[in-house]
């Protein structure tokens, strides 16, 4: 069967503007160019290259040989809301588990955004923020946070951009793409001026929270008094490596949980069974590895921002996550053109800023085995010296 040419497709209007983000697009072309023979170091997804736990693996496999394959709850499985919700210090009714951290942020846009309602945050961004504001119906407001501030927002900043259409607050620290992490003494004084507007409420994405190389804290901590306008955003994807088991959750007020679910129950419905029995066994068992694997990345971090400053790109040190956010060779500033380049003639694949609303910079994950980074890294100071 063959179909192709004009079948009288009509895309929606929703998602005007809306393609596949710029980081799948280069990690495909590298897929391609590798698959053609080219010799690609792919230094450009977010996905941590240590292995899921043995003993996670081998709870999804008994729990599937326990017949854990029937629907779950929507809202997650007892027993892994219960998990999350007693190291939150909440009820499991503040708490749903979705299929990865995305849909969480997907469906509290979905269950709380009308027509022209604003959601505040940052640039850079992680892609997908700003999509799945609009795919929601909602308008993103996008505040420019340059390096010289830390990437992150000031509390003037966000003072002046609220209105009587705000109706979020996203935060996402430790922030992807630039590791940046909000302190305590900034993240109060964020909740100083949200405390003034009682109609924006907060999303802090805290999905690198154990990938943090300075001290962490948590913003209901911080800003106690804004927790029953919150939702914290987490899951096990990148502390335990488990990004293809596809479990985030949200920890929120009860009636946003609860329409968050009714969303999630006309999308995906629950979360899959097996993979919640993996998480709940990543949340509960050994938690040695994350201190290990934390020093591994402090390491990698430490050996490549060392090797772009020498290389003669600028790079700040991140406190967190596992990304570096340099800015562009002075001889080739376009972030895109500067990419193509690498991928062209060096055979590195790097994310140009402009994927992440900040031209002029480069995003590169060290989240990769060291022999890769040091080759890519070699590779990235030949490319540079010859420009």
């Amino acid at each position: 069967m063959n179909i192709s040419g004009d079948t009288g497709f009509r895309r929606a209007g929703r998602f005007d503007g809306i393609e596949l983000s710029e980081i799948v697009q280069i990690s495909e072309r590298a897929a391609q160019l590798r698959a053609a023979g080219a010799d690609i170091v792919a230094l450009s997804t977010g996905e941590p290259d240590f292995p899921t736990p043995n003993h996670v693996i081998e709870t999804a496999h008994q729990a599937a040989l326990a017949g854990q394959t029937r629907y779950p709850a929507t809202a997650g499985t007892p027993a892994l809301r219960e998990a999350i919700a007693t190291e939150a210090g909440v009820e499991p009714a503040n708490v749903i588990v979705s299929t990865g951290a995305k849909q969480v942020l997907a469906g509290a846009f979905l269950a709380t955004l009308d027509p022209g309602d604003e959601v505040i945050t940052t640039a850079p961004f992680w892609t997908s923020y700003a999509d799945m504001v609009r795919l929601a119906g909602g308008v993103p407001v996008v505040l420019n946070c340059p390096g010289e501030q830390g990437f992150k927002i000031t509390s003037a900043q966000l003072e002046a951009a609220i209105t009587p259409s705000t109706r979020w607050l996203l935060l996402n620290t430790p922030s992807n793409p630039t590791g940046a992490i909000y302190s305590q003494a900034e993240l109060h004084a964020l909740g100083a001026v949200l405390e003034r507007h009682p109609h924006v409420w907060v999303i802090s994405d805290e999905i690198y929270q154990h990938l943090a190389y300075v001290p962490f804290t948590p913003f209901v901590q911080a800003v106690p008094a804004l927790a029953d306008r919150t939702l914290i955003v987490n899951g096990v994807s990148k502390a335990y490596s488990m990004t293809g088991w596809r479990i985030g959750w949200g920890i929120g007020p009860a009636p946003l949980i609860k329409a968050m679910v009714a969303v999630q129950g006309q999308i995906t419905s629950g979360a899959c069974s097996i993979a919640q029995a993996a998480a709940l066994a990543a949340l509960t068992g050994p938690q040695d590895l994350l201190a290990e694997r934390r020093a591994e990345m402090r390491s990698r971090r430490d050996l490549v921002v060392a090797g772009l400053n020498a290389a003669g790109l600028e790079c700040a040190l991140p406190d967190g996550a596992f990304y570096v956010f340099p800015k562009t060779p002075a001889r080739m500033p376009v972030d895109h053109e500067f990419c193509h380049y690498l991928l062209d003639k060096a055979g590195v694949a790097l994310v140009p800023g402009r994927a992440f609303g900040m031209s002029g910079h480069l995003r590169l994950s060290f989240a990769y085995a060291r022999q890769s980074l040091e080759e890519g890294l070699a590779r990235i100071a030949r490319a540079v010296a010859v420009l």
